[in-house]
């Protein structure tokens, strides 16, 4: 496995692997890896020839300074974990090198607005946030040049993002949902969860529990979207340390919200609990 810095770099390896008749898989992460990083990784080593991993805290899409400085940052323990995978290189450039000039900017002169399904939920919450995505997104699809990208379901609006911008840029590859990765107790992963205090962690299933709680009204026959908010939010704000940012019943497609369900849905939700905000989600359809 190679670590490469430079945007020039990858080219090259990834040039290589074409030149052998290799697909080109591309997961792009922000570092601080896990197992649900581990199953877009290995999704990608069985569908394609050439796996490319790149690990990059890109600071264009945190509307929180304090957010970006506690992401945690560990490339060794990283580079490691995409060896044990069988990834074929890891791309892990500077900011400097994602975005030459002056680094001061919030953005790069040129960017990507999704508009639509991103002005909703995580959009409405984190302002700039899905701009920061699609373009980084943008630029790691025109250095790498991939065949077939992967991403994970846990975060679907920003699937749903990516997904809008490849159709109508026309993007020339495939993106590959994989499903959402959980702990034995149900807690989605994600590296924030690496910054909840033991009290936090032994909490923080109980927001999986409310959702499912949702799923199950709903095929026992509620069809009101507004009553199974009010009795999944009661169930969340029975535990004082959750606050509660956002619980919606949304479209699958758009991320508008519904009122009567007549179809599938999907449950979104957002918490903070502590100085860590967790986000989870999950899809339901009717028999």
């Amino acid at each position: 496995m190679t670590l490469l810095r430079s945007i020039a770099e990858i080219r090259v390896h990834v040039a290589s692997a074409r030149r052998l008749g290799l697909t080109i898989g591309l997961v792009p992460t922000m570092g601080a890896l896990h197992e649900g990083h581990g199953a877009l990784i290995r999704r990608a080593r069985e569908e394609t020839g050439f796996v490319v991993v790149t690990i990059f805290v890109n600071p264009t899409q945190f509307d929180r300074p304090e957010d970006l400085q506690k992401y945690p940052r560990d490339l060794d323990a990283d580079v490691a974990f995409c060896e044990r995978l069988g990834v074929d290189a890891v791309f892990a450039p500077e900011a400097g090198e994602m975005y030459p000039g002056d680094l001061h900017q919030k953005m790069p002169l040129a960017s990507v607005e999704v508009a639509g399904v991103s002005s909703r939920l995580e959009g409405e919450f984190r302002p700039g946030h899905f701009r920061g995505v699609a373009t980084v997104v943008a630029k790691l699809f025109n250095i790498v040049g991939a065949d077939r990208a992967y991403f994970g379901e846990k975060d679907a609006q920003q699937l749903a993002v990516i997904q809008t911008m490849v159709a109508d840029l026309n993007f020339s590859l495939t993106i590959v949902p994989v499903p959402t990765v959980r702990e034995p107790d149900g807690l989605a992963m994600s590296s924030r969860n690496e910054r909840l205090t033991p009290e936090q962690r032994r909490a923080a299933p109980a927001l999986y529990q409310a959702l499912c709680e949702g799923e199950r009204l709903i095929r026992s026959g509620t069809r009101s979207a507004v009553q199974i908010k009010q009795i999944v939010t009661a169930q969340l704000s029975r535990n004082p340390m959750f606050r509660v940012q956002y619980l919606e019943v949304v479209d699958p497609g758009t991320f508008a919200p519904v009122t009567q369900i007549a179809g599938a849905v999907r449950f979104m939700a957002a918490i903070w609990l502590g100085e860590v905000r967790l986000i989870d989600n999950i899809l339901v359809l009717l028999p």
